[in-house]
């Protein structure tokens, strides 16, 4: 099944996978929980829920065997962010392009 984007608080988007009962719900900070032996209907009420966020905390957080999963990466986010502000400093706190930054 495929991912859907979900609005509201700090919930970012969920997928469901039918053939094993399990519910991944990714956050802003793209974080991945994985509950286990969720119903379908409560994949679609989170889905038609006026507000998933309240759905969530009050219907599955708590509710079901979860397993944190390792963070989503955006592979683009750094070369967005390099782009803007340039590379970040060295190990050494130097500026990597060589510049002390005093003129």
């Amino acid at each position: 099944m495929e991912r859907r984007r979900i609005s509201g608080g700090r919930l970012r988007s969920a997928e469901y996978h039918e053939k094993d009962g399990v519910l991944e719900i990714e956050f802003l900070d793209y974080s991945l929980k994985r509950f286990q032996s969720v119903p379908i209907e409560v994949w679609r009420r989170l889905l038609s829920a006026p507000n998933p966020a309240t759905y969530y905390e009050d219907r599955i957080e708590e509710e079901y065997p979860v397993e944190t999963a390792a963070h989503r990466v955006d592979e683009s986010a750094r070369s967005r962010l390099d782009s803007l502000f340039g590379p970040p400093p060295g190990p050494d706190g130097a500026d990597p392009s060589g510049q002390s930054g005093r003129g």
